[in-house]
């Protein structure tokens, strides 16, 4: 089927069983998320025709890759793919433009000078072109290992943890050409990582893996405020808005950010009205209150309705499940403030937002 893909596939080591049984959308970033050791690289591995999978069914966007039913299986030089490790490994002889080159010469139809331009681009990696790769840095050598995966024009690209072997400057520098991957190119992405954060930033959907098997699956903002999920997460538990820029508060500078159920006011950041944004609010910093406060720093305080709670690994603190109409939020509190004000499944209330992080 078109704009889809679906994996099956079961393996059994002797300390480790991988169960595996999906349907993603063929377009966008779908995260495997989770410990190590959860399976998600033998879930790449799989798909990759590196691990050979039995009573196995692969298809990508119409394109079947592997069908044990039918004696079918594609080896790996044969599937239409990029494959992104942590390492960049680039031919280290060669130059940038040589090892892109050698990239674009895997799809066996030639020079392609908009393919190669866009790839450029899309990556900054222009003035790059004659360096050997010993002269660039982490952070660019995975620029280069993206742009030459990009020139096979695979059907399905591959990241294995890719910004696990960067500092934390090499990562803040490559996440925004990730994130214009997934605005400019139709190519899916799977990308493997252990960090909530850039789950967070770069994810449409979330396929959460623990000991080989799958335990949820849904768009990051639904996965992320499920209780039964967040609650072993305590400290990082947190809720993921997809909001619009309404306004600018020039005097103030603040913005108001418009999503579905309410708006949010943060500290203002140089982005366009009607730019697309997407908001982590850690259930840390959002408190309940039964009436809308009138004499509180806390500027943002919105209606909302009590969906459930949950008991954490905290004795005196639990999860709060919130909806503000239509969008979920996660609030922490104690125990003892939600018995004094005697909160409830279908409480009205209102969240108070005490910070934002803003990730665009």
């Amino acid at each position: 089927m078109k704009d889809l893909i679906h994996a099956r596939f079961k393996i059994n080591y002797s300390s480790f069983a991988l169960d595996f049984d999906l349907s993603l959308p063929g377009h966008g970033i779908s995260a495997l998320f989770g410990q190590s050791g959860s399976g998600k690289t033998t879930v790449l591995r799989c798909m990759a025709g590196l691990e050979r999978a039995h009573d196995a069914y692969i298809e990508v966007n119409g394109e079947v890759w592997q069908d044990d039913a039918r004696g079918i299986f594609l080896p790996t030089h044969k599937r239409s793919l990029g494959y992104i490790f942590q390492e960049a490994s680039l031919f280290p002889h060669l130059s940038v433009r040589r090892n892109l080159e050698y990239g674009q010469k895997r799809t066996g139809g030639g020079s392609d000078n908009v393919a190669f331009g866009q790839a450029i681009t899309l990556l900054g990696i222009d003035h790059l072109m004659e360096r050997l790769p010993d002269k660039l840095s982490g952070g660019e050598r995975q620029r280069v290992a993206i742009a030459r995966a990009l020139l096979t024009k695979p059907s399905l690209l591959l990241m294995d943890e890719p910004l696990a072997a960067l500092d934390i400057k090499r990562k803040q520098e490559i996440l925004p050409y990730l994130e214009r991957l997934h605005d400019t190119l139709a190519i899916p992405i799977l990308y493997v990582s252990h960090q909530p954060d850039e789950v967070v930033r770069l994810a449409d959907q979330v396929v959460l893996l623990e000991s080989g098997k799958v335990l949820a699956c849904g768009p990051v903002t639904d996965v992320l405020a499920r209780l039964d999920l967040s609650r072993t997460l305590l400290e990082e538990a947190a809720s993921v808005i997809e909001a619009t820029i309404g306004h600018h508060d020039t005097k103030y500078h603040l913005m108001r950010l418009d999503f579905r159920g309410g708006a949010i006011l943060a500290a203002q950041r140089d982005l366009s009205l009607g730019q697309k944004v997407r908001l982590k609010m850690y259930a840390r910093d959002v408190s309940i209150t039964m009436s809308a406060p009138t004499d509180s720093s806390i500027l943002n305080h919105l209606p909302a309705v009590v969906l459930e709670m949950a008991d954490t690994s905290n004795p005196a603190i639990i999860l709060v499940r919130l909806d503000l109409g239509g969008t979920p939020l996660l609030a922490r509190i104690t125990k003892r403030s939600r018995d004094m004000l005697g909160i409830v499944p279908g409480s009205q209330v209102f969240a108070q937002i005490k910070s934002v992080a803003l990730l665009v």
